[in-house]
Formats: structure tokens, sequence, C-alpha cells
């Protein structure tokens, strides 16, 4: 009995480091930087990864149990892996708390400017925040491509259940193809 409890929760974390890495690939696509203007630095290379990590989280918020335990155990998993970067980088024992809770209010401030822009389909309201937290502050209209790329990953992201997302990992758009719904086609 006791084998077979192990056997789910190495199970259980295989399949959410499958789902990390698979969000982790999708965050590093060239076309986010080469053609939705993402820096390529290592903060823009954090945004990125949070940006996919919120999609995913969003969408998991909306599934029925066990996909709130799917969730925290990827929220633990991406956290996890941002203290070991930080130590790498050269940070100290002292100083990694402070800067992951930095790192985490930084992602949950994130997390909720931009569902409440998805929810409420409020395009200008999440461009503004994707240009002020991703693209350093540019204008918000500069965001728009990326903007159209958000929200079409969410709306893959919407067809996928908790099954597709574990097993054939996140779906989501080609950076460099999403469409600009927006109208304005300068």
């Amino acid at each position: 009995m006791i084998t077979g409890l192990f056997r789910r929760a190495d199970r259980r974390r295989r399949t959410v480091r499958a789902l990390h890495q698979r969000i982790g690939e999708a965050g590093r696509r060239p076309g986010l930087y080469t053609a939705l203007g993402v820096p390529d630095t290592v903060e823009g290379r954090f945004e990125a990864l949070s940006l996919h990590v919120i999609l995913v989280l969003r969408r998991l918020g909306q599934l029925p149990p066990p996909a709130a335990d799917v969730a925290q155990d990827l929220v633990d998993s991406v956290f996890m892996q941002l203290d070991a970067s930080l130590r790498e980088l050269g940070i100290g024992d002292m100083g990694v708390p402070k800067r992951i809770k930095k790192l985490g209010a930084s992602f949950y401030a994130r997390a909720g400017a931009y569902g409440a822009a998805l929810d409420a389909g409020d395009r200008a309201a999440l461009a503004a925040a994707l240009a002020r937290n991703v693209l350093d502050g540019t204008e918000a209209g500069a965001a728009g491509p990326l903007a159209a790329y958000v929200e079409t990953a969410a709306a893959a992201l919407a067809a996928q259940d908790l099954d597709g997302l574990l097993e054939e990992g996140p779906r989501f758009p080609e950076p460099a193809a999403a469409p600009d719904v927006s109208g304005d086609h300068r």
C-alpha cells in the first residue's frame, strides 16, 4: 500500500514537471522576442514564462477538481525553479527569500491584471498591462500584437480539459501567427 502511495506521488511530480517544461518551452519561442517585442533579457524571459504560467493557471482555475491541486503543484514547481535559478546567479541564501517574495508579489499582480482584462474582454486593458510589465513600459499600442497573442492563447487553452493539458500539454499559438483582431491595421 505504501509503495502505491509513493508511485502516485512520483507520477504526479513527473506530470507537473512535464507541464512546467512545456510551459517553459512556450515561453522561449523565438517569435515572442522577434515578432512580439518581448525583450530577450533575463527579465523578459521571466515575463514570458510568467505570462504562460498565468494563462495555464487561469485555465486550471476554470476546471473541476483536481485542477486546483495541479495548479498549486505548478506554482510550487515554478517557484522552486526560480529559487534554484537565483542561487545559480549567485544570490546568497539570505537574499533568495526576499527576491522570491518580490517575484511572487509581481507574479500575482500580473495574474490579476491579465485575468481581469481577459475576463472582461478588454483588449486595451490587457495591452496596457502587457506594455507596462512585459514590454518595459512601452506605450500600450505597441503591445497590440502581444495582446492578440495572449487572447488567442487563452482561447486555445479554453478548449482543453485537464486531461488534455496534462497529457498533450497546453496548446499555445505560434507567437508570430497571432492575429490582430483590433481592426487597426496600420
